[in-house]
């Protein structure tokens, strides 16, 4: 755990003399003891707060390494969904009642404004909860349990290992309940896109596909679970009571549960006809306008935000053409993306080695970025990053890269993902930039950061704001160039091809769902206008289609760190120092953009330099 470097330093130097001046109007002692009472009875709220709501996932209590409801799972009715709302309601009024946000430092007046936010975010996502499809690629609740009793449920004793077994029962409750949703949205005329199906039941049927349920291999929470067990430090025969109570949870209620919901799914599924935006769903395009404030935290419009990716990807394929030049080739833009997608040498072999190179040349490149974070942070995250191939039982249904934040007691580390199912689609010169946005500088750089901030309220140093944490992973992909990355131009033109891609993305999710643009329309932008392969395209198009609105945090995002910068480095000329810099964007934890942009001004009027602690 580190201490809090800009909540109580930063926000509070808006009390500056003046820019060049950290000088700070010292507050009569009396003042100053009414002004830490209410911080000490706000702090207290926030956590008991932040414990009630805890309660009600316990799943949520797991993934942040508790065992508190360690054999159950959440609540998927829509019932628990009012619940959590009611209480976050309550929780509101209390702190509206209770507190004056003028007696408040500054640094609790953004923890009061940012809770506010936080249950204004949640009551509009409750308003329209019915509006989002209920299934997705990865087959929704069924695809995500086994991933997180994998992933997150650790088996140190054996009443660790008992509620295991007891969580493999809840899965029949929990399947039920989620297949209940689909039913009821379905009927209510949001049907998922067609090809949803294919890849969702699979990843359903994967699930159960093998031993204890069928001949073949262990599937993968079976094999989890012994492999669990068997490390304990207990007899045979304990071991072999705890295996056998899985597998009859596993071919029981468990079993159940996963038949239930793929018949729900297979009974569904002959009522999508269609793979078009949500602006045909009914109040399609008031939710897409809901899901574009939700994913980027402003009152951008479709039309401007559709603007300003076509604006990106001219500048973006300007750059490109400047190297296309300096290496020497000859053709248009599109025949050099098709020199990179085709010729051998950008590729991986699609082998075991091929694999374990991509695995060694992505761990070398954050490797690199650590050697040298000193002079670009002044602080840096305490957990582990490590880097990981995507388990195989999931290959099919998950992203090309992803980042898992680590436990907040240290048992878990930070964890960079790379699918690795199918390596005549990965390409090379784009994995320095995949490297750095997902692990370092990236991600870990602030997911795993903000949960170490010392005395930062718990909802803030687990909360999350999409635009901020992907704006900041692209922001990470371009800082790499700056700290001297990508010297092989080939690795340069991969940086600017993922950038690239984030561009196009504000192009298309626009253009799917408030534009009326086809799926083949997408994809056929996409096809002249990116590096990536055509199975991603067709991966990414299906993604933009299924879950509105998020594609266009990451550009938005990380624009506005830019803008942000830039305004410093012309503000404070010699006294901008990077490194401070990046204390004031990471050193409150995920926040909206205009809170971002707040602090950063406040940090400029104040004359630049370390933030103090």
């Amino acid at each position: 755990m580190r201490r809090l470097l800009v909540s109580s330093a930063v926000l509070s130097l808006i009390a500056a003399a003046g820019p060049g001046s950290v000088a700070l109007a010292a507050a009569p002692p009396v003042v100053q003891a009414a002004e830490a009472e209410a911080d000490a009875r706000l702090a207290a709220f926030f956590e008991t707060a932040f414990d009630e709501r805890l309660a009600l996932s316990p799943q949520q209590m797991t993934a942040l390494g508790l065992k508190t409801g360690y054999d159950r799972l959440d609540n998927y009715t829509p019932a628990g969904q009012a619940r959590s709302l009611a209480l976050a309601e309550r929780q509101l009024a209390t702190m509206q009642a209770g507190f004056d946000p003028a007696t408040l430092s500054p640094s609790s007046r953004l923890s009061f404004r940012l809770f506010e936010h936080g249950v204004t975010q949640q009551r509009e996502a409750f308003r329209w909860r019915d509006s989002a499809y209920p299934v997705a690629s990865s087959g929704g609740t069924a695809g995500a349990l086994p991933v997180f009793m994998i992933n997150n449920h650790r088996v140190d004793t054996v009443a660790d290992a008992e509620a295991y077994v007891a969580r493999l029962v809840e899965v029949e409750r929990v399947l039920g309940e989620s297949a209940e949703t689909i039913r009821t949205r379905v009927a209510a005329g949001i049907t998922p896109p067609t090809f949803i199906w294919e890849p969702a039941l699979g990843a359903v049927r994967n699930v159960t596909a093998g031993a204890p349920f069928t001949d073949g291999p262990d599937v993968a929470v079976w094999a989890d679970i012994q492999t669990k067990v068997n490390r304990l430090d207990i007899d045979q025969a304990g071991k072999d009571r705890l295996i056998a109570a899985a597998r009859d949870a596993l071919t029981g209620p468990f079993r159940r549960g996963y038949d239930q919901y793929l018949a729900t799914l297979l009974e569904v599924q002959p009522l999508s006809t269609s793979t078009d935006g949500v602006w045909r769903l009914p109040d399609g395009e008031a939710f897409y306008t809901h899901r574009l404030q939700a994913s980027t935290t402003t009152d951008l419009t479709a039309d401007q935000i559709h603007a300003i990716g076509l604006a990106e990807v001219a500048r973006i394929q300007a750059e490109m053409e400047v190297i296309k030049t300096r290496v020497g080739f000859e053709g248009t833009l599109q025949d050099f993306f098709t020199h990179l997608k085709t010729d051998p040498r950008f590729q991986y072999p699609n082998t075991p080695e091929g694999k374990a190179q991509y695995l060694e040349d992505s761990r070398a490149f954050i490797a690199q970025v650590m050697a040298v974070s000193p002079d670009w942070f002044s602080d840096l995250p305490e957990a582990a990053l490590e880097v990981r191939a995507v388990e195989a039982w999931r290959e099919a249904s998950s992203g090309i890269a992803f980042y898992n934040r680590p436990a907040a007691d240290g048992s878990r580390p930070g964890i960079y993902y790379v699918n690795l199912s199918d390596m005549t689609q990965v390409l090379r010169p784009q994995i320095e930039g995949i490297s750095y946005h997902e692990g370092a500088p990236g991600h870990h750089f602030q997911i795993a950061y903000a949960q170490e901030i010392e005395g930062l309220p718990r909802f803030r140093r687990f909360g999350s704001y999409g635009v901020y944490s992907e704006g900041w992973g692209l922001y990470a992909e371009k800082l790499g160039k700056e700290m001297g990355f990508y010297q092989d131009p080939y690795s340069d033109f991969g940086r600017l091809s993922t950038e690239l891609w984030r561009a196009v993305r504000l192009v298309l999710d626009t253009g799917l769902h408030a534009k009326r643009w086809s799926r083949d329309q997408a994809a056929g932008y996409f096809r002249q206008n990116s590096l990536l392969s055509e199975r991603d395209i067709r991966l990414e198009v299906n993604r933009y289609i299924s879950g509105p609105g998020q594609a266009t945090s990451y550009k938005v995002g990380e624009l506005k760190i830019l803008e942000l910068r830039e305004r410093a480095r012309a503000a404070l000329g010699d006294r901008f120092d990077i490194r401070d810099f990046h204390t004031v964007v990471l050193g409150s934890g995920a926040v909206p953009l205009d809170v971002l942009e707040e602090q950063v001004d406040v940090w400029i009027a104040a004359g630049g330099g370390r933030p103090p602690a």
